[in-house]
């Protein structure tokens, strides 16, 4: 029988999607500013790239307390309110007066945003329940879809010679206003406990030893996607210019091929996943991940190379969001708790990953560094067993 949808379910579908792409796009906001900051307080590459770093630290080191905000605030109120908080710190980017006070900025910025991220992915998955389908991959795209606005706000501001405090101070106010707003269609009441859903097909009794086990299979998978998704980011154009040897414009395709398809592959994700199962479509994904990228680095061209990007980048698409979901569902741990971790694990992998593929590089070359690429995409098909693979009808 299928599930009646609630006009409250409908608004706090829609709320919840207004606060994904918001947090989406503040920060993409100020990434095309980072020249004239770079100007403005006379930082050398060093100084800025230590200024930028200081953002996934401060993720990393609060979003742990994620689970704990969520108990106590409520995860509708953290991700809304949060929001709020996060526009007016970034707000105050404009008025770093040096590269210390810029990098204290970004830090509490990445700490607001992993306890942002966790509460909203919480929320998301509360009303992924009252539909009895999958609708988070949709807030996920919508989020890819936030961080392009974002960055078209800022390229527009920065080539229309806007001053900072006005840009920013326009984010600012437009994202709050949308953030309040959709505070207000969220689903009332505190967070329930995870639902008891099937976490593998092993059929033993989940107790914590499980659990812990669990997380620590669900936050390599989040990882693997964090390494794809770095490897475009990171290294994309430094494989095309240096080992392919394109021109500057051209080698800045394979990020966009990556990010273009793993975001096309978001929003359709759900009516995929309703129709085989998380399972299925992961494990697919990582088959499509490792065999796209070893296709372009067995025959290395700049079309098979966008190829094997675009490819990898729609066979994790859905990988992150699944990982969350089957965390979320884990029996035996409090409200956010599996989430928390997994959330927190996927920063750790993002972090890691960039060293981890240039430490390959600098012992080999880049085309063997990108090989974890194919590995990635082999644990992923490997370790898809474990994911929750229907979505429960369940709201506390």
């Amino acid at each position: 029988m299928a599930t009646v949808i609630t006009a409250p379910a409908r608004e706090a579908r829609l709320a919840v999607a207004a606060v994904f792409l918001t947090n989406g796009a503040l920060y993409a906001n100020l990434v095309p500013r980072f020249p004239q900051l770079k100007a403005d307080l006379e930082l050398t590459n060093t100084a800025l790239g230590a200024a930028i770093a200081a953002m996934p630290l401060g993720a990393l080191l609060a979003g742990l307390f994620a689970a704990a905000a969520i108990q106590r605030f409520r995860s509708s109120r953290v991700a809304a309110l949060g929001i709020v908080l996060l526009a007016v710190v970034l707000f105050g980017a404009a008025f770093a007066p040096n590269g210390l006070a810029l990098a204290a900025v970004l830090f509490t910025a990445g700490a607001l945003d992993a306890v942002i991220d966790v509460a909203q992915n919480a929320h998301g998955l509360r009303v992924q329940r009252l539909y009895g389908r999958s609708i988070v991959n949709s807030f996920h795209g919508l989020w890819s879809v936030g961080a392009v606005l974002g960055g078209l706000m800022g390229s527009a501001a920065a080539g229309l010679g806007m001053s900072l405090p006005l840009h920013l101070g326009i984010s600012a106010v437009m994202f709050s206003v949308v953030a309040l707003v959709a505070y207000r269609f969220m689903l009332p009441g505190e967070d329930g406990a995870p639902v008891a859903a099937e976490t593998a097909p092993t059929g033993k009794r989940a107790w914590s030893g499980v659990a812990v086990r669990m997380l620590a299979v669900l936050g390599v998978l989040a990882a693997c996607g964090a390494l794809v998704e770095d490897a475009g980011a990171s290294w994309g154009a430094i494989y095309l210019r240096d080992e392919l040897t394109t021109g500057a414009a051209a080698a800045g395709l394979a990020f966009v091929a990556l990010q273009v398809a793993m975001t096309a592959g978001r929003l359709a994700g759900d009516r995929i996943v309703d129709r085989y199962g998380q399972r299925a479509v992961v494990r697919t994904g990582g088959i499509l991940a490792a065999a796209g990228m070893g296709m372009a680095l067995a025959f290395p061209s700049l079309g098979t190379t966008l190829a094997g990007f675009a490819l990898a980048g729609l066979g994790v698409a859905t990988l992150v969001p699944a990982a969350m979901h089957t965390a979320d569902e884990l029996p035996g741990l409090p409200a956010g708790v599996g989430l928390t971790v997994v959330s927190w694990l996927l920063r750790v992998g993002f972090l890691l990953s960039p060293p981890l593929v240039g430490f390959v590089a600098d012992l080999s070359s880049l085309r063997v560094g990108l090989l974890t690429v194919v590995v990635a995409g082999v644990v992923t098909a490997v370790a898809a067993r474990v994911l929750v693979d229907r979505t429960p009808h369940h709201e506390s």
